[in-house]
């Protein structure tokens, strides 16, 4: 399995990882530890194959002139029955157009793509912890709340992850490929 995400600037990224650090501490969720260098993200994209290089390819040449863009999370949120913390941006024409123009200009590979992340159907969404059970859930809830900050972020990077290995209590899916969007 592939996934393609967006990265944000280094401020929001560190502010991201206390949060995950701060459920570990409160014993909430241990997601930063159940991914090998997990990277604060929202996924655009998620294929169950590819070719990878000529993905990687395509990659580096839609996104050599692309300019970071301004979200703003505000929203704390939650998959039904899946028992997943996450941190929602406003939805705003910019964010929708980077997200439907990514899909357009890949459509090649749409055969093998996740549905969920298609445009029309996809929630962005930048997780904070996974699999929790309804009372850590809303411990979980609580705690974001309590921080009561809204975050000015940037997208200033693109990237491909490859699942390699998830038989472990911890899941190893590298970066792959990365890249910096223009300043």
């Amino acid at each position: 399995m592939y996934w393609v995400i967006a990265l944000f600037d280094e401020k929001t990224e560190e502010l991201i990882q206390e949060i995950w650090k701060e459920l570990t501490v409160k014993d909430i969720s241990y997601y930063e530890e159940e991914i090998n260098d997990a990277r604060p993200h929202i996924t655009i994209g998620s294929y169950n194959e590819l070719d990878k290089q000529k993905y990687i390819k395509a990659l580096e040449e839609y996104y050599e002139h692309k300019k970071p863009i301004d979200i703003t999370f505000n929203t704390v949120g939650s998959f039904l029955n899946f028992g997943t913390l996450f941190f929602s941006p406003t939805i705003t024409r910019e964010l929708l157009n980077f997200h439907s123009d990514h899909h357009d200009f890949f459509h090649d590979f749409n055969e093998s793509a996740n549905p969920l992340y298609l445009p029309d159907k996809w929630i962005p969404h930048c997780t904070l912890a996974n699999k929790l059970s309804p009372e850590k859930l809303s411990q979980g809830f609580k705690h974001c709340l309590e921080r009561g900050d809204t975050i000015k972020a940037k997208i200033t990077g693109i990237a491909l992850i490859e699942l390699v290995d998830d038989s472990k209590d911890c899941i190893d899916a590298p970066i792959v490929y990365s890249k910096s969007l223009l300043e």
